[in-house]
């Protein structure tokens, strides 16, 4: 599975979502192969080489190409809540058995 994680500046937000989204995959035993955190320009160009990107809720939009192109797309509205996340790969995916 790879992953992307990506806010406005690449830096803050970014980083402590990246260790909430290994948090949540470790307790959900789904391998992560590839994980990296970046800024919105950044993410937006390179989304499509990723299964899945997590960003917060209110820039979701800003993704619909790569959801066009069959990325799996999540909104997350507390960064640092590995069990958010949780939620939402059990609920918008078929990771979770």
């Amino acid at each position: 599975m790879n992953v992307l994680v990506s806010c406005a500046n690449g830096s803050g937000t970014s980083l402590m979502m990246m260790r909430s989204v290994q948090k949540a995959f470790k307790q959900l035993n789904i391998p992560i192969t590839k994980i990296e955190h970046t800024n919105l320009a950044e993410g937006k160009s390179n989304a499509r080489s990723y299964d899945i990107v997590f960003t917060p809720t209110n820039f979701v939009d800003m993704f619909d190409e790569a959801k066009d192109k069959g990325v799996l797309v999540i909104g997350v509205k507390n960064v640092m809540s590995d069990k958010e996340i949780m939620k939402h790969v059990r609920e918008d995916t078929d990771l979770v058995k």
